[in-house]
């Protein structure tokens, strides 16, 4: 049983050697980026509504609506709910083209040591050649499977941030 919950370790353990340091670096960006996931999906979930709910009491316990000032105010709410959502966006969107960069640095890397093999030995032997192509193929799919699992929380967070500012201005009636 304990060789089954371990088995996941050591596939990650194996796929860093195959493929290089570099591999650990996009792990660690992805580790990064899925941290960031939870913890806005933890947002969305418990802390909005609270923030939603305090903001239009304080929004209705307002003795006017209809002045200038009150509309400065009114904006300044949603906008503060705004970025309360958006919040770790950027950090989420630079993570997720940075992963396959790291894993394209990593195939120059690995095709370096190809070409380096090719001149100290004075032959294309095969069997260092796949060596290296392999490493350089193992970076490129870590990156690219990295960035993949990341791509579809990015835009659900992206669509829901737009929806719910949408309906925060409706909610805040004048």
């Amino acid at each position: 049983m304990p060789e089954v919950l371990l088995a996941p370790f050591h596939a990650v353990g194996q796929l860093i050697i195959a493929g290089g340091p570099l591999v650990l670096w996009i792990l660690l960006a992805g580790i990064v980026m899925w941290t960031l996931i939870f913890e806005r999906l933890w947002f969305f979930h418990t802390q909005l509504s609270p923030m939603v709910t305090g903001l239009l009491a304080d929004w209705k316990g307002r003795p006017e609506h209809q002045s200038w000032a009150s509309h400065q105010v009114r904006k300044a709410m949603i906008s503060r709910l705004n970025g309360a959502m958006a919040a770790n966006m950027p950090m989420l969107k630079v993570l997720i083209p940075m992963c396959p960069l790291l894993g394209l640095v990593g195939t120059v890397h690995g095709m370096l040591e190809v070409f380096d093999s090719m001149s100290i030995l004075g032959s294309a032997d095969a069997r260092t050649m796949a060596s290296g192509v392999s490493k350089a193929m193992n970076c490129t799919m870590t990156g690219l499977a990295v960035s993949v699992t990341g791509m579809y929380p990015v835009f659900y967070f992206q669509s829901a941030i737009r929806k719910q500012t949408e309906l925060l201005a409706d909610r805040f009636t004048f």
